[in-house]
């Protein structure tokens, strides 16, 4: 067994490499791995919390590894040495380590080279004019969509929107959805025990006085009176304290008088009959317990049992604080209120998906690097843009290109009055002049020599 006292970092990758190690490896373990003698067996090096890619070649160097065996050391230096990017270089790191033990250094190349050679072939050609191509693999398949509105699947009452009418939302980045909805994921007994998941389904659901008691504004006393419904309060797990409260917080300076027969009378101070009105209508739409903007929640049980909510309404910034919510897993519809809670790289996210999941509800087959390519041109800038006249069209360099595109008139005389030049570089203006564009085969020019 061999002995490596470590005395400096250059040393210990002499004294690795001279114990049997690759050079290329005891470069990359000199740095992390500096143990006074290796007398260890795997699961100690394990439990020290040396990386596994290192943990192999040091059994190798004790002379207890097998011959010929793909090591996760070599996996680690095969994978780094090709040009892919970072993330495909991960994901394949973690399938190679998972079947290391059929693997042989032949074939361990020939993935490598097959992975790189798709790698290439899937890059876009330098002047491609992708924003054709993903305009076009959009919008045909586009022209087959419906334009009706259809429901989540076993979820019954809550509505979304779906088909073009949502495709058309998203482009426009529209503040609000039409039908926003969130599904909330449940963490711990919530997730469980349906009871609780209902407990809260009723905590985050806003529920009105009106909802829970008739209100009735009386002339002869000047009065408005409320009459609690029990068993709306018991489905809610209201108690009557908490509506009583409620009304004394509306800040009318209204006295609450709690009658015999249970009934809430409110005095209206100045005895006016507008006064009287205004007072109905403000009790009757206190919010008494849940989010202002989730109108409902259900509950609902997935396939592998686990409970979680569907919502009526959205409220992203104000469900985190919610205890039993499991937020890193809820999702709404509601594009904005991500970007806004979430940031920009999630509200990009949920384009794609929300775009996604529309085609494909649809049945149509559209690849996501053309979804991916409008997500990215609407929140390059840090915020969500749409796609039209006050966002991307509107913003272009190029006159011709924003006065084909919508008001061409305002648009030219616009240009006109600040003396705008056209560069002539995108595509739509030079169709319009009758030039070949600047992309493709029109990217190059070729001089011809006599």
């Amino acid at each position: 067994m061999h002995r490596i006292v470590v005395e400096g970092k250059e040393v210990v990758a002499k004294e690795l490499v001279r114990a049997g190690v690759e050079e290329e490896v005891a470069e990359l373990i000199k740095k992390d791995f500096m143990p006074a003698e290796l007398t260890v067996d795997l699961d100690e090096l394990l439990e020290m919390q040396i990386e596994e890619a290192y943990v192999e070649d040091i059994i190798v160097m004790q002379g207890r590894g097998e011959e010929g065996e793909v090591k996760l050391g070599d996996i680690e230096i095969e994978v780094n040495k090709r040009e892919i990017p970072e993330k495909i270089k991960e994901e394949l790191k973690k399938k190679l380590r998972a079947v290391r033990s059929k693997l042989s250094r032949e074939k361990l190349n020939e993935i490598l080279n097959e992975v790189v050679e798709k790698y290439e072939k899937a890059k876009v050609k330098p002047r491609e004019a992708v924003g054709i191509v993903a305009a076009q693999s959009i919008g045909e398949p586009g022209t087959q969509m419906t334009l009706r509105t259809f429901h989540y699947a076993g979820v019954g009452a809550i509505y979304i929107t779906l088909g073009l009418p949502r495709i058309i939302e998203i482009v426009d980045a529209r503040k609000k959805p039409s039908t926003p909805a969130m599904e909330i994921k449940l963490a711990g007994e919530y997730a469980s025990d349906r009871n609780k998941a209902e407990e809260l389904a009723m905590e985050l659901e806003e529920t009105y006085i009106r909802e829970i008691g008739k209100i009735e504004a009386s002339t002869e006393d000047m009065s408005v009176w409320v009459s609690l419904k029990e068993k709306e309060l018991e489905r809610k797990h209201i108690e009557r304290e908490e509506v009583e409260e409620k009304i004394k917080g509306i800040g009318m300076d209204s006295p609450v008088e709690v009658m015999e027969d249970g009934k809430l009378r409110i005095h209206v101070k100045n005895k006016l009959y507008h006064e009287l009105l205004r007072l109905e209508e403000k009790v009757s739409s206190t919010l008494v317990k849940g989010i202002e903007g989730i109108k409902r929640a259900i509950v609902r049980r997935m396939s592998d049992g686990e409970y979680m909510l569907y919502t009526e309404g959205s409220a992203l910034k104000k469900v985190i604080k919610i205890e039993g919510v499991d937020f890193s897993r809820s999702t709404t519809n509601n594009i904005a209120e991500i970007a806004e809670v979430l940031g920009i790289e999630a509200a990009r996210n949920a384009i794609i998906k929300e775009m996604m999941s529309t085609l494909e509800e649809q049945g149509l087959d559209v690849d996501a690097r053309h979804v991916t390519l409008i997500a990215d041109a609407m929140t390059m800038d840090g915020e969500v843009k749409q796609i039209g006249r006050h966002g991307l069209a509107g913003e272009k360099a190029s006159v011709l290109s924003r006065a084909a595109f919508e008001v061409t008139v305002d648009n030219l005389l616009e240009a006109a009055i600040h003396g705008e030049t056209d560069e002539l570089k995108g595509v739509t203006e030079n169709v319009i002049v009758g030039q070949p564009i600047r992309l493709g085969t029109g990217a190059i020019e070729l001089v011809a020599r006599r």
